[in-house]
């Protein structure tokens, strides 16, 4: 729920920075006066203000420093008013006692300035080229972080470092003894002249990360001694990451060496538990090195504005594979044609393309169904419990504002308040990932509708599970975290990050496998089975969200074509304004389906085809159409994706072994440009 709680985080921003100013002129009056009771209780609460908000109100600061009001104006700011508070108190010389604190005062700020200075050549020195994950980087003798605060947090260092000034010069307002503040500021200086002393020791050999020139040489020696044959490339915001985590398992599955290549240094962490090495270069300059490399084949789950760099490279094959296929025009992106090939699942995606005529040539089409679709388990029939399980799950509001995206704007409350009516529903609701991220009233109406399945919860009740099913999901958890979850200081950054998620322990991938199944299982089984569920967490996956299920209603996305691989009843919201027969006739995944109006009609007639098979009419035309959209079953579409990347790998190797030719012919090109393509002593792998 992108949008939910923004006004409340707003008002708190708000109070917050009314608070930070009326703290500064309290602090000034009590100064100027001078009232040493406000002017001490003010400089307390100032400190420890900015000190909460460097936890909890980030953002806020971020705008401060916009407007160069950051934390060293704000901390200077303080001090001098301290200073003035000082002057105007009765019993202090301002010559001969205050002028020595405001020169060891100024010494602390250019010693807070050198350890910035420092910290920033630190950093320098801690930020490679690339970032890998599951690769052996031990020969680049990597070190770990320094502390945090001094390294990265500039502003609660300062905030730290000077708790102690403040606590001396409040004691000499109280006491109007100076000595107290000259403790205060010393213990002030001693802590940033030591941090700076401490911080430095990661400029020296022994810390000293390798450069720029002998990390790309390692790079090199990487790719010359792993020989990748087939790559995913991924680049994207951090909301889009399950678009390159749907094809971990599959492209694990294939003949060759994988690796998985991004564009944005915090992906690395966001990519799922995978044996498969990840490589992260963020620069065009040194993405140009995979040219030299064996790599034959990088598939595309997405376009993105760095997609057009990756496809500067020759000497690789590329063929956009998608994060999921609807009826929907962004399935049918102009900016396919740029690949060599679009896999697609099934004939319907096919004749999509070409009632698009965007410029993708039919022969670029290949048909390799959906491999992740395996773990959807087949229909069995009517509900045989008490209720029946409905899965809502609404698509995003995507990008045009086309009302027909999502249904959760114009029709979603009405379908949830529908099925809660029924008492043998049970309502598991899904919300895309993204609702709320481009339309407020998306995000808002996804909270609303949140409301009513915790109000409709609340008025139920019946059998729970025993101690053991949430001991045994506790278990589950914690078998899965240890797994998947890797364990990092406070302070680690990428460099130590790549240290500790090396080569990892063969087998793991089998094991994560089997853990999240167990860990489905039992995450299922702990809750009651008349309780409506919110899934909007990545575990329960959606796949799995399918097998809970009795009916799906969603919208015209990929949701359908995925769902229909079990054969099960499935329903489509029409908020698009068209008559049902339009909508059908323009949206081939409704074909199959019940369309249900934006005020819910239809709902009650879907519940009855559900538990009464022998009224669902649709049932033959659902088989039919899964076929249409996802290929035919034999063979399996693992076998079918394999071979085709196999096939494209062999034409990358025809292109290589063409250029070769051709450079033989020409007297003199020969050697450099073969050079410069990286194939004069490389031959491919297959």
């Amino acid at each position: 729920m992108p949008s939910a709680g923004i006004a409340p985080r707003r008002a708190v921003q708000l109070a917050a920075l009314i608070a930070m100013m009326a703290a500064f002129i309290a602090q000034l009056v009590g100064a100027l006066l001078p009232v040493v009771p406000l002017f001490i209780a003010a400089s307390v609460v100032n400190l420890g203000l900015d000190l909460v908000l460097q936890h909890t109100q980030p953002g806020l600061l971020s705008l401060l420093g916009r407007v160069r009001f950051d934390v060293t104006v704000r901390q200077l700011l303080r001090d001098m008013l301290i200073l003035v508070a000082l002057l105007n108190i009765d019993g202090i010389d301002p010559l001969e006692e205050q002028a020595p604190l405001a020169i060891t005062l100024l010494l602390f700020y250019g010693s807070h300035f050198a350890c910035q200075a420092v910290a920033v050549l630190v950093r320098r020195t801690r930020t490679l080229p690339f970032v890998t994950r599951n690769i052996d980087v031990s020969a680049l003798r990597l070190s770990d972080a320094p502390p945090r605060i001094l390294y990265r947090q500039t502003g609660r260092r300062l905030l730290c470092f000077a708790v102690p000034t403040t606590v001396g010069m409040m004691f000499s307002a109280l006491t109007t003894e100076v000595y107290w503040g000259g403790i205060g500021i010393a213990l002030s200086l001693a802590c940033a002249v030591g941090g700076t002393l401490h911080l430095s020791r990661w400029l020296l050999p022994g810390k000293r990360a390798v450069g720029e020139r002998r990390a790309l040489a390692w790079l090199d020696d990487w790719l010359a001694a792993y020989r990748p044959t087939t790559g995913m490339y991924f680049s994207g915001g951090s909301a889009s990451a399950y678009q390159a985590n749907m094809w971990l398992s599959t492209l694990a599955g294939l003949d060759g060496k994988p690796v998985i290549v991004l564009r944005e240094r915090f992906m690395v962490q966001k990519i799922e538990a995978t044996d498969i090495p990840v490589l992260c270069i963020p620069k065009v300059a040194h993405l140009m090195r995979l040219e030299h490399s064996t790599l034959k084949v990088l598939l595309h789950p997405a376009n993105s504005g760095k997609t057009s760099q990756i496809l500067r490279i020759p000497s690789v094959k590329h063929a956009f594979i998608n994060h999921g296929e609807s009826d929907k025009l962004s399935s049918c992106n102009p900016y396919a044609k740029a690949y060599d090939e679009v896999w697609v699942a099934g004939p319907a995606a096919r004749e999509r393309y070409q009632l698009a005529d965007i410029g993708v040539e039919d022969k670029d089409v290949v048909e390799v169904g959906r491999p992740q679709l395996a773990p959807v388990e087949p229909y069995e029939g009517a509900p045989l419990g008490r209720f029946t399980t409905v899965l809502y799950a609404p698509t995003w509001e995507g990008w045009d504002g086309n009302p027909g995206n999502t249904s959760v704007i114009l029709a979603g409350e009405n379908l949830v308040r529908a099925l809660l009516a029924d008492p043998a529903v049970r309502l598991l609701y899904k919300p895309h990932p993204m609702t709320g991220s481009v339309d407020p009233r998306a995000g808002a109406a996804d909270a609303r509708i949140q409301a009513l399945i915790a109000a409709a919860n609340s008025g139920r009740g019946g059998a729970l599970p025993g101690p053991r099913a949430a001991a045994e999901l506790a278990r589950r958890t914690a078998e899965l975290d240890r797994l998947t979850t890797a364990a990092f200081r406070k302070s680690a950054d990428e460099l130590e990050r790549m240290r500790l998620q090396g080569t990892p322990e063969p087998g793991r991938a089998a094991a994560v496998a089997a853990a999240v199944t167990a860990w489905e299982h039992a995450y299922w089984d702990s809750f009651p089975e008349w309780e409506h569920r919110v899934v909007t967490t990545v575990r329960p996956g959606v796949f799995s969200c399918f097998n809970q299920a009795d009916v799906l209603i969603s919208d015209v996305s990929s949701v359908i074509s995925d769902y229909l691989a079990s054969g099960k009843p499935y329903a489509v919201a029409n908020t698009s304004g068209m008559a049902e027969a339009d909508f059908r006739a323009n949206f081939p995944t409704v074909r199959a389906a019940a369309v249900l109006t934006p005020g819910a009609d239809g709902v009650a007639a879907l519940l009855d085809s559900v538990r009464h098979p022998e009224r669902d009419t649709l049932a033959a035309e659902r088989a039919r159409l899964k076929e249409q959209l996802l290929g035919p079953a034999e063979p399996p579409s693992a076998v079918r994706f394999g071979r085709a990347a196999l096939d494209l790998c062999a034409k990358a190797d025809e292109r290589r072994v063409r250029l070769e030719r051709r450079l033989s012919g020409i007297p003199g090109q020969r050697s450099q440009e073969a050079a410069d393509t990286g194939h004069t002593d490389r031959s491919p792998a297959r």
